[in-house]
């Protein structure tokens, strides 16, 4: 039988490495298609209201953050010792994964100023801005409250979000709460944003910071049951909230990751709940192979990587020319949407290879 780490260790478990692997795989593949204008609907975002397979992942990846702040700060939690250490350490690293994706975002103007669909001057939101939050704000959470009270804070942004989106009546792109917020306080810095009418919106904006914030507490609560061999509250849990998003999503409010509604969150982390139950039974106990594992463990270099590639290939011919010659030009016959996302397959089996050289020479970078 499996046995707990001693008292005092942090619980590493490679079923988590595969599952963060595999959703960096899979944002890779969804973030590259060889042509936007022929992508097949269950690997395109949905167009405001609504959840696509790809709406899942960013926030299966929030999730796993939380499932790996309880995996590596819960013996120490528990031993009751001095986190000090440990709390200067995880805001210092939220700070460098902040600076990276700004780092990133200036790299994209330089190299992309036409991209996204309006040119945006420098965006300080993003993916990894979002990920820093979640993990500094979730992090001190962790070390400096009981699992009750975090489960009571769960509750209260899920609840107090959806009130004040419920109170504001309107979850229209460009007139929704979040996206007035983020016109207002980011302006010609959001994602989407119209000089004209100064309205504009940002997928990864302010506000909807909110709701983000709850699929990576859950997360420090299911990674606790995780370190404690407790699959079952992790299954019935992610049951319970995968029926309860989709009531509210067709009864009160409906499912939006832009806007990332509580109906979002709850089916989103549902989801996240579900999948890693799957993937730890597999692979801790019935021995498969940790698919993703190598993506896992140098998550940072794979998808940090393949921005810098988007802004390589996309900022010069080289782009045009690979996909024209090498995809278009050999096999037409496959068909457009067909041959765009084999195009996303090779920059995903690209940079499997980068890590698996790396996973080979024990080569890991990390902020």
């Amino acid at each position: 039988m499996e046995q707990p780490p001693p008292p005092g260790a942090a619980a590493r478990f490679v079923s988590v490495d595969a599952m963060r692997g595999i959703t960096v795989g899979a944002m890779i593949f969804v973030n590259n298609p060889g042509d936007w204008s022929h992508v097949w609907g269950p690997f395109g975002h949905a167009a405001w209201h609504g959840c696509t397979p790809t709406d899942l992942i960013f926030p299966t990846f929030l999730f796993i953050v939380g499932v790996s702040l309880a995996l590596a700060g819960g013996a120490k939690v528990e031993s009751g010792g001095d986190l000090s250490s440990l709390q200067r350490a995880w805001w210092w690293r939220a700070a460098r994964i902040l600076l990276l994706g700004w780092g990133l975002a200036a790299i994209a103007v330089l190299a992309l100023p036409n991209a996204p669909d309006d040119p945006v001057p420098w965006r300080p939101m993003g993916v990894l801005p979002r990920i820093a939050i979640c993990f500094g704000l979730v992090g001190w959470l962790y070390l400096h409250a009981s699992g009750r009270i975090r489960w009571m804070v769960y509750a209260a942004l899920l609840a107090g979000y959806g009130a004040l989106l419920a109170w504001w009546g309107d979850l229209t792109r460009d007139h929704s709460l979040p996206s007035r917020v983020d016109a207002m306080l980011l302006g010609p810095f959001a994602y989407h944003y119209n000089t004209k009418t100064g309205l504009g919106y940002d997928p990864e904006g302010l506000l909807s910071t909110l709701g983000a914030l709850s699929n990576t507490i859950l997360g420090t609560a299911c990674g606790d049951w995780l370190r404690r061999r407790r699959p079952v509250p992790i299954l019935m849990t992610g049951m319970a909230l995968v029926a309860l998003g989709m009531l509210l999503h067709f009864f009160w409010m409906p499912m939006n990751k832009a806007l990332w509604t509580p109906s979002f969150a709850l089916f989103s982390g549902g989801f996240s709940a579900l999948a890693l139950v799957l993937v730890h039974t597999l692979v801790e106990g019935y021995g498969w192979p940790p698919l993703g594992r190598r993506f896992g463990v140098n998550a940072i270099t794979a998808y940090a990587g393949s921005i810098l590639m988007v802004c390589l290939l996309d900022g010069t011919p080289l782009h045009a020319w690979l996909y024209a010659h090498l995809m278009n030009g050999l096999i037409p016959e496959l068909g457009a949407k067909t041959v765009s996302h084999l195009y996303a397959a090779v920059q995903v089996l690209f940079w499997w290879l980068v890590v698996w050289w790396m996973d080979r020479r024990r080569i890991r970078f990390s902020i």
